[in-house]
């Protein structure tokens, strides 16, 4: 059944691409200021990436610490960002959270609470005080469905897939798309557009995003209208993933287990986080704990399905049904293991992405007149290491922020060009790719998932990033082959192509990025510069050029004299009674 031949066409003054967090707050805060919205996302209003996020939302309140204050929270953060974070944007970040948290708490969002009836709040990683929210350990899907109850007005269209955004002489004037189900194509006019459409680590072998939702394919959009990328070396792996059944290998095993008391073994027996971080063991910081496993793997002392122990079992059994009650069903549900009395095997899983598009601190504005990006997406906030309950803050802050301006920019906008040409080349591109072919993408995705993995995963070195460079050079080649048949059935394997595109083009942005980053550090691990390079404390920038890549570097601003001094003045914290990132 091929694509249809008529294209449908919609007018608004806000578009949002992506139904996460992110993309629902920035729907709000447009609708609330009088302009027409329309949302699309590839999955349900209320199936975003946003449900996967479990441990809470940061925000200084005071209500465990009332010595806490933003500015505690902002040196945390840059800290743990080993000084890579943009300081204007972590300062809005942290000044602008608590009233974030306010309103989902005003709108329903059920965070645990004192007894006094105020909002409870718990450390998480490497905060020097109690700021983060939580609703169990939920918090990602509690926020998604209060901004979806409180966004029930606006207009959204599920199941759609974005294939490019719609531009001329410099400024964004809607997105090009289909409809997931039928097929239909729909050029959708904006007078301002905000992308929110997430990350990319879905480009690795284990990863702990789901099938099909952060390939890349918005960062691919920003690069492709123009924009620039940063940073997108930077990306976070979480220490534990479960390594099997293959369905669900990088599903994540949160850290809640380790903060519990669980231990990690390699094969040999040997609780080898003795020899990584003899004091804080398998409390010590995430990126530190993934490279530990990732080491130990690698190295040969990796269990029968590639990972190492953590084992939980020497607790009783009611606390563990008490504190890590979804670990234990996710274990029985999938691997009739029951964690009460054996230990689960895990790998390192990618986790997040700390890179993305460029965006201005205040705004939010791209590079693009009339493009807004916000969330995971976006590059800006969290340097090398992200620090745990900082994103899902992120989302509604710049989400926000982003609707706002994106609104701004539509109610002043008093001319708008919409050349007829720049609709048919986005038709005809897409059309184009409906074709039999001697190739499959799902295959394709799966060898890049573990060239990425091998060549720029946990551990990177010059050779294994060359070879990846070439790697993806040859994939890219296959793609051109892949058989595309719409069926009744609908259209996803037009989908799993355009997937397929983004992730290639973004891994090699990435793979770039990594190699000029010669140094280690945060979560960015070289073997052959395995040393802090201060020189390269700066952001670094893939940008298009007739399809071509380049890469360059961009200084950061410093913080405030008074902010960097508290930074450089707070400690590292003992993890007692913490959990981890």
């Amino acid at each position: 059944m091929p694509i249809t031949t008529d294209i449908q066409i919609h007018a608004v003054n806000v578009l949002v691409i992506g139904s996460g967090a992110a993309g629902l707050r920035a729907a709000i805060a447009a609708a609330d200021a009088g302009c027409e919205v329309l949302v699309v996302g590839k999955r349900a209003r209320t199936d975003a990436h946003t449900v996967l996020a479990a441990g809470g939302i940061n925000a200084v309140l005071g209500t465990r610490d009332p010595q806490d204050s933003w500015q505690q929270h902002f040196a945390d953060t840059f800290k743990e960002g080993y000084g890579l974070g943009d300081p204007a944007m972590i300062e809005i970040l942290v000044r602008e959270a608590p009233d974030a948290v306010g309103e989902l708490t005003d709108w329903g969002a059920p965070f645990s609470r004192l007894p006094d009836g105020r909002l409870d709040q718990r450390f998480f990683g490497a905060h020097t005080y109690r700021r983060t929210c939580f609703a169990g350990d939920w918090t990602g899907r509690a926020v998604l469905q209060t901004l979806a109850r409180k966004s029930e007005g606006i207009p959204m269209r599920e199941r759609f897939y974005v294939t490019e955004l719609l531009h001329a002489d410099g400024e964004c004037f809607g997105a090009f798309g289909f409809d997931l189900d039928t097929g239909t194509r729909t050029a959708i006019y904006a007078d301002a557009v905000v992308l929110a459409a997430g990350g990319h680590t879905r480009m690795w072998r284990r990863s702990s995003s789901r099938r099909d939702e952060n390939t890349g394919d918005g960062m691919s959009l920003a690069l492709r209208a123009g924009c620039r990328l940063a940073d997108l070396e930077l990306v976070q792996f979480h220490p534990s993933g479960m390594t099997h059944p293959e369905e669900i290998a990088g599903t994540l095993v949160t850290e809640a287990v380790r903060g519990e008391g669980g231990r990690l073994y390699n094969a040999n027996g040997e609780r080898f986080m003795a020899a990584y971080d003899p004091e804080r063991l398998e409390l010590s910081t995430r990126d530190r704990v993934a490279l530990a496993c990732y080491t130990e793997i690698t190295e040969g002392r990796g269990g029968p399905h590639g990972g190492i122990f953590l084992d939980i079992s020497h607790q009783d059994k009611a606390l563990i049904l008490e504190r890590l009650p979804r670990m234990y069903r996710q274990f029985l549900d999938h691997q009739l293991l029951d964690i009460s009395t054996t230990p689960m095997e895990v790998a390192p899983t990618a986790h997040y992405s700390m890179g993305g598009v460029v965006v201005d601190a205040e705004t939010t504005a791209t590079d693009l007149t009339g493009l807004y990006a916000a969330g995971e997406v976006t590059a800006g906030v969290h340097g090398a290491n992200r620090l745990g309950g900082n994103s899902l803050a992120e989302t509604i802050v710049f989400g926000r922020r982003a609707g706002q301006a994106a609104a701004a920019w539509a109610r002043d906008r008093t001319t708008i060009r919409r050349p007829a040409t720049v609709m048919a080349a986005a038709d005809e591109r897409l059309a184009s790719l409906i074709r039999r072919g001697a190739e499959f993408a799902r295959p394709l995705q799966r060898d890049l998932r573990d060239l990425m993995w091998e060549r720029c995963g946990v551990v990177r070195d010059e050779d294994g990033l060359k070879q990846a460079l070439t790697g993806i050079e040859a994939l890219t080649e296959q793609a051109q082959q892949v058989d595309v048949s719409p069926t009744a059935e609908g259209h996803e394997d037009l989908a799993h192509l355009l997937d397929l595109q983004a992730s290639l083009l973004v891994a090699k942005a990435t793979v770039l990025g990594a190699i000029a980053r010669r140094e280690t550090r945060g979560c960015h691990n070289r073997s052959d510069y395995p040393e802090l390079d201060e020189t390269l404390t700066k952001t670094l920038e893939v940008s298009m050029d007739e399809r071509e890549l380049l890469v360059g570097s961009r200084a950061l601003p410093e913080p405030a004299p008074e902010l960097a001094r508290l930074a450089a003045l707070t400690p590292d914290l003992d993890p007692t009674g913490r959990l981890t990132e």
